[in-house]
Formats: structure tokens, C-alpha cells, sequence
């Protein structure tokens, strides 16, 4: 057996089912091992584009992705999508082909253990045959425990080399604790006393409450304590169909209505949510608040610069459970927020605008955002970009449904496309749709062309003022020209049908629902180019650049 061979039969006794990627000299031996043992290869068109789809391949099956590289360029375009995984904190290994050891004059050498560190991620080299095995093992481990992406640095001569098999492979989730983290009896109590002086309660659920699943517990601690149910920006509209006091988004992209009443709190639970500073708008949300914070990590500094009165490390679920019984046996009940009152500003907060901006030839964004989530069902799940288009769907999409956002990591355009797509193939090839900019969608047009290729059923709706949006909104609130972000853009209806999809051009309302009408009928790899006015101005950016109370 030669060294990618074993590292082939590693990384499939790992789990690696699919692995998206070019390739090079220096990972083709590997890329045809995995071949021949059945893992599904993706070619893609650029290799950072490969580790964006395995972020968000890693992000919805709740394990490492994988993706490949050649040696040296290759492994160098992977800086932003590997900056953008790491900020997330994705688990994933990188399979990155080296030049052969000690070969600095190598026409593809880079020092790839320092150009790892400065893209913020782990290094694990096989730097001997013999070590082959340990390497993939300690990469997956360390992606796993760290949950970060991890780079499997391999130079290619030693590939090539014979490798003696030293016993069965032992894969690295049987090395990891899985049992869920307890809570101290002591912590629960502290915190059942604090709910019980409490009157007014909020309940912040992150990403962390909802991959533990306890959506039942949490919802019956808001019923018994008259909570509002606030999520994270990675949690958006969770539960939000199971409890008419759901405020959605604490934080920026809160309406007013929700911010107002968040203000009230006289309690905070934090539920697998880390509390930054976007949560709880540098602590301005909640001054008067005491905050009991439920999390498997050692301890959380939130960002207003606090730690919790109470904290309770342990898995959101069982915390949960356990507080709750704390609760029963005190006899607590409490109608906290849980009145007509807040029940109708709730909902009138969300009712549709008196009217839209009318312009020839393009769409209001709040009216194309409320007809996306009329017109795709829930079960076609959402992946939301970064930029200033962005923001409206990240505030106006109602509807429970799965909800993927890349906002907040690294500020990188272009991302939402290739994390959908490997989600789209976590997921078993269910349909999903990304809502994304124009300028952020050309970025990486042509990984639309592989979409199609492999018949991934993605729809991209592009968010289309042709422009560099957030700039030319920034622009005017700076007294700065406004049009040097212009960039007119062809259809790109056309140019997906052109690609090997299907596409649409879209400017009425009525537009809109027929194109959308014909991918819920038919889910194939599909554009549709919405064109937007840039005459409205999100709530966010009101509010950041020119101080607006909205």
C-alpha cells in the first residue's frame, strides 16, 4: 500500500463522504484513492470556492468537511473561505498537497505551516510514511474538539512511498467524550433563585441551543416564566412558530418594537449563545438586567464587557431540563411578558409597510424579502450573505424555516452561494435558496456553472441594484460620490441559463412569484436576478450611519 492510499482509507474510516476541490500534481494519487472507495469527488472551479463549499457542507451535517488543494497556489487560494471557517468556528480538514520535503526551489513551494497560521487555522504535516494514519487521526481530532478547520499538509514524495499497515485504523470519534456536559446542582439553583426574583425575562437561544434540541425544554421555561424567546443571528426564526411572544433577533437587526421591550428585562437567560457585542448592542439592550448564561465552554466574557452572575456549564438541553424541574418544585409561574399587550405590538411590528417605493423597472427589497418567504416553502431551507441587501432579508424573513447566515464572518462577500451549495449536498441534495448581491454573486459566478454540473438544486436570488451596496450607501452618509459603486451587471437570468441552468430576470412582484412558482415546481440550479431600487435604505444601516430611532 503506498501513503495515499493510507491516507484515503483514513479519511473515509473518518467519515469523509464527499470532498469538493481541484486537482493537482500534488493530490491526484490521494483524489483517485478516495475514488476508488467511493467518495464523491466535486471539481470545482477554484479552490477557495471548494473550502466555502465544504464549510457549509461541515455547517448542516454537524461534521468535518472536507476540500483539496494542490501544493502552494492551490493551497494559497483557500485565505479567505479558510479566515471566513474559522471565524465560524467550522470543523474541516484541508488536504493540501505539498513539494517535495526540503524542495524550496520548487516552482510551487510555499511554506505552508506559516501561511496556515496566518489564515487562522491548525497544521498537522505527514512528514514520514509511518506517520500517515496518526496525521489524518490528530486532523480530525483537533478539527473536531476545536471545532476549527484544521490543514493536512502532505508533500508529495512522501505520498508516493510504501506504507507498511501497523493495525486497524482507529477513527478520532472514538478517542472524543460525546456523553453530554452536566450541570453543578449548586449552579442550577443559583440560577432557579434568579429567575424566581425575576418579573421580566428574556430567553437568548444561539446556535448552541438549537444543535443540543431544546426547543421543547426552552419553550416550556418561557411558558412557565412569561418569557420573551429572543434568538442569535445563527439561531434566526427558530421556534418562531411555536410562541406568539418570539421578538426574533436580539440586537441590530431587532425591529423597534423588540428593542424597546428587550430594555425591560430584568433577567437574561443565555442559551448556547455567546452574548457578543452585536447580541446585546454592546450591553445597551439590557442595562438593568441580570444575566444567567447557559454554555459548554469554560466561561464567556460578554460583550459588554461582564461575566454572567450565574454561570451553568453544561449542554443547553440538560441545563434546561434540570431548571425547569428546579422551577416546578418552587411552584413558579409567572405572566412576565405574556400579556395582550406585548402579544398585539408583537404582531403589528410585523405587519407589511402602508407602501412600497415605487420606481420604473425595479423592485422595493422589503417587497421582494416578504414575497420570497410567502412564496418557498419551509421546507426549502435559507442561506443569507453579507452586505448591505442582506440586511433586509436577515430582518423581514418571518417564516420558520432552516436558517444558515454568514454574516458577521470575516465581513466576506461572495461566500452564501458556495456554503449553500455544500449544505445543499450535506443535506441529501434538498433544495435551498441563498439570498445574495449582485457584486457578491459575480464573484464566484462560475461555481454556479458547477451547480449545474452536478445537479445541485440551488436557487440563488440576487438581491440586483447594481452596485457595490453597502459602499454606495456609505458613500452618501460620508458626503462622498455615491456612484463610483455603481457597476452595471448583464441579466444573469440569461447568463444561468447560458451556464447550464435555469434563470430569470425579474422586475414586478408578479415576476418574482412566477420564477419562484417554477422552482418549487421544478428545483434545479437556478438564478433569479431581482432588480432592486437603491432608493431604501435598511433599517441597520438608518441606524448606524445616520443615528435613526427605526
Amino acid at each position: 500500500m503506498k501513503v495515499y492510499e493510507a491516507l484515503a482509507e483514513a479519511f473515509v474510516n473518518e467519515g469523509a463522504s464527499d470532498v469538493f476541490g481541484m486537482m493537482g500534481d500534488a493530490n491526484m494519487h490521494w483524489m483517485n484513492a478516495l475514488h476508488d472507495r467511493g467518495v464523491k469527488l466535486y471539481e470545482v472551479r477554484h479552490e477557495g470556492s471548494g473550502l466555502g463549499m465544504a464549510d457549509g457542507w461541515a455547517r448542516t451535517a454537524g461534521r468535518p468537511g472536507v476540500v483539496t488543494t494542490t501544493s502552494g497556489p492551490g493551497t494559497a487560494q483557500l485565505a479567505t473561505s479558510m479566515i471566513v471557517a474559522a471565524r465560524a468556528r467550522t470543523p474541516l480538514v484541508a488536504f493540501c498537497g505539498e513539494t517535495p520535503v526540503g524542495d524550496e526551489s520548487a516552482v510551487q513551494y510555499l511554506d505552508q505551516r506559516r501561511f496556515a497560521a496566518a489564515i487562522e487555522c491548525g497544521f498537522v504535516h505527514v512528514s514520514r510514511p509511518e506517520l500517515a494514519e496518526e496525521a489524518v487521526q490528530r486532523a480530525f481530532y483537533l478539527a473536531r474538539t476545536e471545532s476549527r478547520p484544521i490543514m493536512l499538509s502532505a508533500p508529495i514524495d512522501v505520498q508516493v512511498m510504501e506504507y507498511e499497515e501497523a493495525g486497524p485504523y482507529v477513527p478520532s470519534t472514538e478517542l472524543i467524550d460525546t456523553a453530554r456536559l452536566l450541570p453543578d446542582p449548586g449552579r442550577v439553583e443559583q440560577a432557579a433563585a434568579i429567575v424566581q426574583a425575576a418579573k421580566r425575562i428574556v430567553v437568548i437561544a444561539g446556535r448552541g441551543a438549537r444543535s443540543s434540541e431544546s426547543g421543547e425544554e426552552l419553550l416550556s421555561f418561557q411558558r412557565r416564566t412569561g418569557a420573551l424567546l429572543a434568538t442569535t443571528l445563527q439561531a434566526k426564526n427558530w421556534l418562531c412558530d411555536a410562541t406568539e411572544f418570539h421578538v426574533g433577533i436580539s440586537g441590530l437587526y431587532g425591529n423597534k418594537v423588540a428593542m424597546e421591550l428587550l430594555q425591560e428585562a430584568d433577567c437574561v437567560i443565555a442559551v448556547g449563545a455567546s452574548l457578543n457585542h452585536y447580541t446585546t448592542e454592546h450591553g445597551l439592550l439590557f442595562p438593568d438586567a441580570t444575566y444567567v448564561q447557559i454554555d459548554t465552554a469554560q466561561n464567556v466574557v460578554m460583550g459588554n464587557g461582564r461575566a454572567a452572575e450565574c454561570y451553568v456549564r453544561a449542554d443547553a438541553r440538560t441545563a434546561l431540563a434540570e431548571l425547569n424541574q428546579a422551577l416546578e418544585q418552587r411552584s413558579l409561574q409567572v405572566e412576565g411578558f405574556h400579556t395582550d399587550d406585548v402579544r398585539r405590538r408583537l404582531a403589528d411590528a410585523l405587519a407589511e409597510p402602508s407602501g412600497y417605493e415605487t420606481e420604473p423597472g425595479r423592485l422595493d427589497p422589503r417587497e421582494a424579502i416578504r414575497v420570497l418567504d410567502a412564496a418557498l416553502p419551509r421546507e426549502i431551507g435559507l442561506v443569507l450573505g453579507s452586505g448591505h441587501q442582506t440586511d433586509f432579508g436577515t430582518m423581514l424573513f418571518q417564516r420558520s424555516r432552516e436558517v444558515l447566515s454568514n454574516y458577521g464572518m470575516f465581513g466576506a462577500i461572495g461566500q452564501a452561494p458556495l456554503l449553500t451549495i455544500g449544505s445543499i449536498v450535506a443535506d441529501g441534495g434538498r433544495p435551498a435558496f441563498v439570498v445574495e448581491g449582485d457584486a457578491s454573486f459575480l464573484m464566484h459566478l462560475s461555481e454556479f456553472e458547477t451547480a449545474c454540473r452536478y445537479g445541485i438544486p440551488v436557487l440563488v436570488v440576487v438581491m440586483n441594484d447594481e452596485g457595490l451596496g453597502a459602499e454606495f450607501h456609505k458613500a452618501k452618509a460620508k458626503g462622498l460620490d455615491p456612484q463610483l459603486a455603481v457597476i452595471p451587471n448583464p441579466d444573469l437570468g440569461p447568463v444561468a441559463i447560458a451556464l447550464g441552468g435555469a434563470g430569470a430576470t425579474v422586475r414586478t412582484a408578479g415576476e418574482l412569484r412566477d420564477a419562484l412558482a417554477e422552482f418549487v415546481r421544478d428545483p434545479r440550479p437556478t438564478v433569479v436576478d431581482v432588480r432592486i431600487t437603491r432608493n431604501v435604505l435598511s433599517v441597520p444601516y438608518r441606524r448606524l450611519q445616520y443615528g435613526e430611532d427605526v
